[in-house]
């Protein structure tokens, strides 16, 4: 019996390609994989003086660099992946994960998760190379405008009270090792290292200012140090008040902006009490606690109703509006009921919403699904005021949560067409936050927004193509495309459904304007009046640029009218990236700042001073961190994947040519670094809809989810092709083969393609293309298609099990493009699956089909394998147990990425069969033998 570990495998594979290549550089290897690194959880300070980021190799341990803005090294924490800097730019805050290995092997001793080795916290002095440690952390809260931070611990931190209050009254107490559901909460200021610990803590909440925590306490039963209950901790006064008793569930703990109210939900039931309902608690610094102000049978709560443990609890901007969420109050179990005598099944009916399979999949989420409520905690007498129900689930609050009116949305009555159109027509409504009233204001299809200070209703009607803007004080409703002269839905859009809006930009505060995307301008529209103002001067359409607004804070609520709006651009043409610049009122053309043949990525400026990070990379250039006052002068900050120098990379090209019906298209040609237009190459042709912007996106080599790993491939010997598609309902495999076959024509016409040893690749969308494909042309010597679709006839009333979706609407509207039901036109249904062509195919073909897939029906790939097999030809299935539509498992990614360069190396080198394709491995061998080796 052939027992054959991956580590093995991988040297097989690798030798075949050692040899075969004749460059300086040594080619791409499985081994490679791991340590490739990446950057992530980029920070810079408010003053624009240190910047923070991870280096992550995608498996392994990470590191955390931190320097100053002159690009000095001030620190490195290995294992960090994680960093926040605090808001006075004095202090970083990190979580310093396991050693890889350690977790490893807590994983192959099947440890209890209990029993895994645990975070550590990291507390950095900016300017200091020393750090603070704390073991064993859950969680940690940095007050957003404060240096103050608040952490979940598991064991002992600190050995005797920071504070100096030994009583047994105070809650900081010695910490002792956690035998029970709570943690040990410690509190710090990280200017003055003042610390207080708190025992037995479940929840926490760390006010904006720093000043006020609130945590909740389940203590032991017997213990009498410190009773269960919510507490606040007033940091300035180094007081701990008792806000709530006894034992029960405390969640959603919230505290306004100002530092002045709390709120949260809490049970208190007995712990055999069947049903358990929630109350909200309220207090503020007039109170000597907090009182219940919402529960079952209170004022304004439906009947049946109480107050939801799982709806979100917050406070307006203002602090006058408090928003929580009630629910039905579930029926009790029956108790009475013996599990194995009791039926199950699944029922389903014409009439239901929503088909089984997909409230079956929703069922946890609608077991928490809590409705909106709003109470005016301050007012004398104030009552809740419901705002959703069952009749209208979803509700969109202002972002600032003080309007007086927030928007319902709702599909009643229209749920069901979903299974055929793909969306549903939405109900606009809106609702008196004051009185509960509601006012209807429009039903369509598309989405709907309110704007940030609750004055406008915003949407983008799909049928009629037009951005509507409902002011809300007067009733109007204005056409805001209409005065712009140009489509605002998307001008490319090739399936029989609604094109879909390009989106919006922003507001600007106080709701004065909105700023909304064509396909290539931003306009900015005066919601009130519906004046328009091409932003972007049309400099967009006529360059063919592509613009859109950067937003460089992420917790920016408005674009800010004094300063500059970043604005990214991509031509349309070359596919490079750039940025221009503009002040939100100017009426100036755009100030160019930078183009180049790269892409850029994750903005971000610091909050006090004009200094920016960024990442820019391309194929050949890894995405590495920069800092720059104007993107113009730079600084590079990251050095990631030195070792790529020691690689065989490529180059991307742009390639053009003409279908035979006259389109103009477009691709990418990957070619080796070593490329020599004296030899001959195979080439792989990978594709899915439209590739051609990312000519400038870095490709790491990382084992495939399910694609072709272009770097890997190329990095090999091989060309990579990446042909744009561009369809036409009704006919989606015609198109495949209009596009792809006459891109490869033309790269033919080139010596140095080796025409007899050109392989295609697809996944999902593109294994079905694949499929097409070899019914109609014998140009590939191999073929491999992951996830395909093979009879369209079959898979139009399946389901998709991730989501509980029937398929139907994909065929009718959208990605299948027939654009009309298996009835009404089954010859396009007949035409468009290669199952009833499949007697023509004279390419080899490898499909993955995963057993649990839950896009495209697993059985999709069984029909083509079996038909296949009857039929005498080449053809091979991998079918994953367990996984999804792309794989999961990093073993599994790395064993397909072997398989799949085994298999065209094969066909397009000439390589030695491997065993699994030669003679395959029997059932009795799984998972003993793997069939990697190579046949002699």
């Amino acid at each position: 019996m052939r027992k054959l570990l991956l580590p093995t495998c991988l040297l097989l594979a690798l030798g075949l390609h050692v040899s075969a290549q004749k460059t300086t550089k040594k080619p791409l290897d499985h081994t490679v994989f791991d340590g490739w690194q990446s950057t992530a959880g980029q920070r810079i300070s408010n003053d624009g003086k240190w910047v923070g980021y991870v280096i992550k190799p995608q498996q392994g341990d990470a590191e955390l660099i931190i320097k100053d803005s002159k690009n000095a090294i001030s620190v490195k924490i290995p294992r960090a992946d994680t960093v926040k800097i605090s808001s006075d730019s004095k202090f970083a805050v990190c979580l310093i994960r396991p050693f890889y290995k350690d977790t490893r092997q807590a994983k192959i001793k099947k440890k209890k998760q209990a029993d895994f080795p645990k975070d550590t916290l990291g507390i950095i002095t900016l300017g200091s190379s020393s750090v603070i440690k704390v073991p064993a952390i859950r969680s940690f809260k940095i007050a957003e405008d404060a240096a103050v931070i608040a952490y979940l611990a598991t064991v002992d931190t600190l050995k005797k009270p920071a504070s100096g209050d030994t009583s047994k009254k105070a809650v900081a107490a010695t910490v002792a090792p956690a035998t029970h559901d709570g943690a040990d909460l410690s509190v710090r200021k990280l200017k003055a290292g003042t610390v207080r610990t708190f025992k037995y803590v479940t929840e926490y909440q760390v006010s904006k200012n720093g000043k006020w925590i609130a945590f909740a306490v389940t203590a032991p039963a017997k213990q009498k140090e410190i009773a269960s209950g919510l507490y606040l901790f007033d940091f300035e006064k180094n007081e701990v008040k008792q806000l709530s008793t006894g034992r029960g569930n405390y969640h959603n703990i919230s505290i306004d902006d100002a530092g002045h109210q709390v709120a949260f939900t809490a049970e208190k039931n007995p712990e055999k009490a069947l049903i358990k309902p929630f109350k909200l608690y309220y207090y503020n610094t007039t109170k000597d606690s907090a009182d219940v102000i919402a529960a079952a049978g209170f004022a304004g709560i439906p009947n049946n109703w109480a107050v939801s443990g799982d709806g979100k609890v917050s406070f307006s901007k203002s602090g006058n509006n408090l928003y929580f969420g009630t629910a039905p109050i579930p029926k009790p179990a029956d108790t009475t009921l013996v599990d194995f005598e009791v039926a199950k099944l699944d029922i389903w009916n014409y009439k239901d919403d929503y088909l089984q399979p997909q409230q079956l999949k929703n069922l946890q989420t609608e077991l928490k699904r809590s409705y909106l409520a709003v109470i005016k905690p301050e007012e004398t007498n104030s009552k809740v005021v419901q705002l959703g129900s069952k009749a209208i689930p979803e509700i969109l609050t202002a972002e600032n949560k003080d309007a007086r009116y927030v928007l319902g949305l709702t599909d009643t009555g229209a749920r069901v067409s979903a299974q055929w159109e793909g969306g549903t027509k939405q109900q606009a409504i809106l609702i008196d936050t004051k009185s509960g009233n509601h006012r209807f204001i429009n039903a369509s299809m598309g989405r709907y927004f309110i704007s940030p200070h609750g004055n406008y209703v915003l949407w983008f009607d799909l049928k009629d193509q037009a951005w509507y803007c409902y002011t809300i004080a007067t009733g109007q409703k204005i056409n805001l495309s209409k005065s712009t002269g140009t489509k605002m839905g998307d001008e490319l859009n090739d399936v029989p459904g609604y094109a879909s809006a390009y989106g919006i930009a922003g507001w600007t505060a106080g709701d004065k304007a909105v700023f909304i995307y064509d396909r290539y301008d931003i306009w900015r529209f005066d919601p009130a009046t519906g004046d328009t103002f091409n932003f972007t001067k049309g400099i967009g359409r006529k360059n063919k640029l592509i613009i859109r607004y950067d937003q460089t804070d992420p917790e920016q609520k408005f674009i800010p009218v004094k300063e500059p709006m970043w604005l990214l651009t991509q031509n349309e043409e070359n596919k490079q990236w750039g940025y221009f610049r503009k002040f939100p009122e100017a009426n100036n053309l755009p100030e160019k700042i930078v183009t180049a043949p790269m892409s850029y990525d994750n903005l971000l400026k610091a909050k006090n001073a004009d200094v920016y990070i960024y990442t820019k990379a391309n194929y050949k250039q890894s995405p590495d961190l920069y800092l720059s006052a104007d993107l113009k002068k730079e600084i590079k900050v990251s050095s990631i994947n030195p070792q790529q120098s020691e690689y065989n990379w490529g180059t991307a090209e742009l390639v053009r040519w003409t279908t035979p019906k006259g389109y103009q298209s477009q691709g990418i040609l990957y070619k080796p670094e070593d490329f020599d237009p004296d030899k001959k190459y195979p080439m792989v042709v990978y594709f899915y809809e439209k590739l051609s912007d990312g000519l400038y996106n870095y490709l790491p080599p990382a084992p495939t989810p399910s694609r072709l790993p272009i770097s890997f491939f190329v990095s090999n010997g091989y060309l990579v092709f990446a042909p744009d598609i561009s369809y036409q309902t009704g006919h989606p495999g015609a198109s495949a083969v209009e596009f792809i076959n006459s891109g490869v024509e033309s790269l033919k016409k080139n010596a140095w393609v080796d025409a007899a040893h050109i392989g295609i690749q697809g996944q999902s969308w593109g294994g079905y293309q694949v499929a097409y494909l070899i019914t109609q042309t014998n140009m590939y010597a191999a073929a491999w298609a992951g996830a395909p679709v093979a009879n369209m006839t079959s898979a139009y009333g399946g389901i998709r099990w991730e989501s509980g979706l029937n398929r139907q609407f994909q065929y009718e509207k959208s990605q299948s493009r027939i654009g009309a039901t298996l009835w009404e036109k089954p010859e396009l249904y007949i035409e468009n699956s290669p199952l009833f062509q499949l007697p023509k195919v004279k390419t080899p073909v490898m499909i993955m089909s995963n057993d649990a897939d839950g896009a495209v029906p697993w059985y999709q790939g069984i029909e083509m394998f079996t038909a296949l097999r009857r039929l005498g030809k080449p053809v091979w299935l991998l079918q994953y147990n367990g996984e999804a539509h792309n794989l999961v498992l990093r073993q599994n990614r790395k064993d397909i990425t072997i398989r799949e360069q085994q298999f065209f190396d094969h066909f397009l080198k000439g390589a030695t069969l491997p065993v699994w394709m030669d003679r395959g491995v029997p059932a009795i061998d799984k998972g003993k033998d793997w069939g990697l080796e190579l046949e002699k």
